[in-house]
């Protein structure tokens, strides 16, 4: 019972991660609009860095050597391709429609996928030692803070409202809960790294083809390396977490 009193807190807790797209509030509107495609910088640098430095890497982990993870990979960067292929069709219904619905739906299946997963893995580690699983939670935190900010402003980005990126952001966060319940309730021989491959190839897909391409419309060459900045330093943290927190998986 009390684990699973520490599994219930940890994704209460990590829900309320989200809401830290709240601070957008206090921030004038003029000045959230100059931040958010440094910011959209920075998530597409975090979910290469998520997938490239964290998730494969758990999944080889798991399977050993093998082009098993890579092949979920590739499936996961290809099954996104045609969600979003579906979405410009059902929004736009043209080939030359600059469509911005399809990203925010995106971002947060993507989201909700990884949330999901960390639900999953932290909740089995704190079945196995509460203390490696407060560790794992700190580490997975970390991840998580600079992420859902960048998404966040990506659903600014793309028009939507403060309150409703907020709603959407703490929903898809939610999802870590539900992975840490179905752990407990009987999901522990479940094996993840399929999964985990597969949602870093939504990640590399979501990074790449969408948010790329929205920081390079920029003409103006101090913009433009303020960008390339952002994204190195997402990428950059992501890949600190990695080897200063051995314990993220």
């Amino acid at each position: 019972m009390e684990q699973l009193l520490w599994i219930l807190g940890g994704g209460v807790l990590m829900t309320a991660v989200a809401l830290v797209g709240a601070v957008s509030f206090l921030v004038p509107d003029e000045t959230l609009r100059r931040v958010a495609l440094p910011l959209v910088a920075f998530s597409a640098g975090s979910l290469l860095g998520g997938a490239f430095f964290h998730m494969l890497p758990a999944a080889l982990h798991e399977t050993g050597h093998g082009a098993g993870p890579f092949v979920w990979m590739v499936a996961g960067f290809t099954v996104f391709l045609g969600v979003e292929q579906f979405l410009h069709w059902h929004h736009c219904h043209h080939e030359t429609a600059d469509c911005h619905a399809t990203l925010p739906p995106l971002i947060l299946l993507g989201d909700a996928i990884h949330n999901f997963l960390g639900g999953l893995a932290i909740a089995g580690t704190f079945l196995i030692d509460v203390r490696l699983g407060v560790v794992t939670w700190l580490a997975a935190a970390a991840h998580e803070l600079p992420q859902e900010l960048g998404n966040f402003a990506v659903l600014i980005h793309s028009g939507w409202s403060r309150r409703k990126a907020l709603l959407w952001t703490v929903a898809s966060q939610s999802t870590f809960l539900a992975g840490g319940l179905a752990t407990w309730f009987g999901a522990r021989g479940l094996d993840t790294s399929a999964i985990v491959a597969f949602a870093a190839g939504n990640f590399v897909y979501i990074a790449a083809s969408d948010l790329v391409p929205e920081v390079n419309r920029n003409r103006d060459a101090r913009r433009n390396v303020i960008h390339f900045g952002a994204f190195l330093l997402g990428a950059g943290v992501l890949l600190a977490l990695r080897v200063l927190v051995p314990h993220a998986h």
